[in-house]
């Protein structure tokens, strides 16, 4: 077996495929070209993205060639969903959104070297082409039955779908052919929920040229409970440093539960499988010590925003529970813990607030009077420093970047002010 394929397999990245066996024997004859898609429906990718990322990162070293497409005419119309009927973002828009992931993709795929990857956008070819010459080229080969079929159609049949999300499988699966015949393109993969696209960009193929091409789909990433990431679920995490900035996309993957964290490493950790099985091992028998969690939170950071920003995310994490000064954070990443903890505002133009206030409005004790029993309990922290007396005031020195307070009640339960109006 391809040897990148038996590295997908155990790093839990193969969900399906056209056929395994086939597919295996066609990369180890030699360098395969190959594509995946992104759709700009969102101003961002997120992490759901990364898998496919990662997927082209691994056969990419494999030697193989890959195009990474960026869907300017796709994103106009929008996979259809099964919660309804998109609202299409005007030309401007995905034109923009076109560009900010182009650069994102860039990032993680090498564009120069001896196998250089190459970017696409699917507008390039579908924005020339006429109706007439869509319908009789493309669409002679779509059987309406099966169209209807698939589970995402039929389930809005009742509600209603309308032509155009209709249509969207012939436009995914024309960029199959279209790649096929000018870069000679040989395997599309993406999500197990785009699998249903691929295979007909298989059959299209076929019916139109008259040969084999392959799929594979990667699983989705799902929580412990089984509920996905992903731009329309709830705790989206974005690649974009200015939508989830580098201390939360940190933390985030510091919380990953113990049932998913070893699935996560394989994933996006590029250790190999000794040190991933040693961290496993450490989660079954010493799960207090996290070490997978820390290890996870580490490595897809440096992957997604650099070493620089992983460190000062770790540094930002530390500092919060007093082993690190919070006064030697950068502003801006500050402004993401900041940002990630939430809290209130203080407006200290009518004068400056008490202990005890800001421990209320940074969230960390429900009233004014609890805040003043932490303070004397000696449970209250101030940017870290211990404060006993829940009636003294701040004052400008107090202030973090002139503008920030971070407080803290027992050893866990953090918050933070923001001070305007100085």
């Amino acid at each position: 077996m391809s040897d990148v394929l038996d590295e997908l397999k155990w790093r839990g990245l193969l969900a399906n495929s056209t056929d395994e066996e086939a597919l295996a024997a066609h990369l180890d004859a030699g360098p395969v070209t190959f594509y995946v898609g992104f759709d700009p429906t969102a101003p961002s990718l997120h992490f759901g993205n990364l898998v496919q990322l990662v997927v082209a990162r691994l056969l990419q070293r494999g030697g193989h060639r890959p195009l990474l497409l960026v869907g300017g005419s796709t994103g106009m119309i929008g996979d259809p969903k099964e919660s309804g009927e998109r609202v299409l973002s005007s030309p401007e828009v995905v034109a923009a959104r076109v560009e900010r992931i182009r650069e994102q993709v860039a990032r993680f795929i090498d564009l120069g070297g001896d196998n250089p990857a190459r970017l696409v956008n699917n507008l390039d070819w579908t924005g020339p082409m006429s109706v007439l010459t869509f319908l009789r080229d493309v669409g002679k080969h779509f059987p309406v039955n099966r169209m209807l079929a698939r589970d995402v159609v039929r389930n809005r049949l009742e509600e209603g779908i309308s032509y155009t999300e209709f249509s969207y499988v012939l436009l995914q699966s024309m960029d199959f052919l279209e790649l096929f015949r000018s870069h000679g393109c040989t395997l599309q993969f993406g999500g197990s929920d785009q699998w249903g696209n691929m295979t007909a960009g298989v059959e299209l193929v076929r019916r139109a040229e008259g040969e084999r091409v392959h799929a594979m789909a990667t699983p989705l990433l799902t929580k412990a409970d089984g509920t996905k990431f992903g731009k329309t679920e709830s705790g989206t995490v974005w690649l974009d440093p200015a939508m989830t900035s580098p201390y939360a996309f940190h933390q985030f993957f510091l919380q990953a539960e113990d049932e998913k964290v070893v699935d996560y490493l394989k994933v996006f950790s590029p250790r190999g499988r000794e040190e991933i099985e040693e961290l496993a091992r450490q989660t079954r028998e010493e799960p207090y010590r996290r070490a997978a969690q820390r290890a996870l939170a580490d490595d897809v950071t440096a992957l997604v925003h650099g070493e620089p920003e992983r460190d000062a995310a770790v540094a930002a994490g530390q500092a919060l529970f007093g082993q690190h000064d919070l006064a030697e954070l950068p502003e801006p990443v500050l402004a993401g813990v900041v940002s990630e903890l939430g809290g209130g505002e203080v407006d200290v133009d009518t004068g400056w607030p008490s202990v005890a206030e800001v421990l209320q409005a940074g969230g960390v004790v429900a009233s004014r009077s609890a805040g003043r029993r932490a303070a004397a309990e000696g449970g209250a922290y101030l940017n870290n420093r211990r404060v006993t007396d829940g009636d003294a005031q701040l004052s400008a020195d107090d202030l973090l970047h002139g503008r920030w307070v971070i407080v803290r009640r027992g050893k866990r339960t953090v918050g933070a002010v923001t001070i305007s109006g100085t």
